[in-house]
């Protein structure tokens, strides 16, 4: 394959358009920590390690994962099962993100340049989470959830503790959606001897556990608005929120899972897109 296809290929494998699950909670605290818009600079570097630790992580789990991924019906099309990318290429562009994402730490502060290789511990450490425990789907949501603290620390240099209720809703809201995005790999995951809560609890129990993980993560959202004293606006971007996890949660059933693409990909970043468009817009009306 020329260089063009693979580039192609390697975009396809680690859906990069999907990055827009974590990038709007990131960018929320970046407006909340620089009170408005930071400096350019560090805007492009914020959105540079967002884009590269996304890959790197989805890279990395596309080849932890491979062996299993040719296993699965569901995903033995994917681009090393199918033949379509070897897996050195995969973990060198891994390596190559990963490198990119340091840099782009180094090039914020201090303190995101010494954070950084413990976020990739946690980015890539996922992969293997599903091999030793079912809570797997809350490591995923961490890492995820950094997002925030991690924007937060890149502006500002320093952690406020406020900006962890944010990590801690984003944490919860992935992996409740995780936890539902499991139940179709249910009877392989079973099989193949991984990890997950609908494997070890089964599907209607997680389904339960999911929404759970939701209204305690519409809590934290209140807490969170409650912490940073959000105006109208602000408060209306946490029922919009509200309003589309519960779309998102009657439009599947523990007996019905044809839906869960659209619950999953479209209704997750349409949730994401929305909270930080309230929030911006509440910054600006304060101002």
């Amino acid at each position: 394959m020329g260089l063009l296809k693979k580039t192609q290929t390697t975009l396809e494998m680690i859906k990069w358009e999907h990055s827009i699950f974590a990038l709007p909670f990131a960018l929320t605290a970046t407006l909340l920590a620089a009170h408005g818009l930071p400096s350019l600079r560090t805007l492009l570097w914020i959105l540079v390690a967002m884009v590269a630790a996304r890959s790197a992580a989805m890279a990395f789990n596309r080849w932890a994962d491979a062996d299993l991924d040719a296993a699965n019906p569901r995903t033995s099309n994917r681009a090393i099962p199918a033949g379509l990318l070897t897996r050195p290429f995969v973990l060198g562009f891994t390596t190559l993100m990963a490198a990119l994402f340091v840099l782009a730490g180094a090039e914020l502060n201090r303190l995101t340049l010494l954070c950084s290789p413990v976020v990739l511990l946690v980015l890539l450490g996922y992969s293997y989470m599903k091999r030793v425990t079912r809570w797997s789907h809350l490591v995923l949501g961490l890492a995820l959830g950094l997002a925030p603290s991690g924007a937060w620390v890149a502006v500002r240099g320093s952690l406020d503790p406020r900006i962890l209720v944010l990590t801690g809703a984003v944490t919860l809201w992935v992996g409740g959606f995780d936890v539902l995005y499991a139940c179709q790999d249910f009877e392989h995951d079973r099989s193949a001897g991984l990890h997950s809560l609908p494997q070890s609890i089964g599907i209607p129990a997680a389904f339960w556990v999911a929404r759970i993980m939701h209204l305690v993560m519409l809590g934290l959202l209140c807490r969170f608005a409650g912490l940073f004293h959000f105006g109208i606006a602000g408060w209306l971007g946490i029922a919009a929120a509200a309003l589309l996890l519960a779309y998102e949660h009657s439009i599947v059933s523990p007996s019905d899972l044809r839906r869960l693409n659209a619950a999953f990909f479209t209704m997750n970043g349409v949730i994401a897109m929305v909270f930080l468009c309230f929030v911006a817009t509440d910054l600006w009306l304060r101002r």
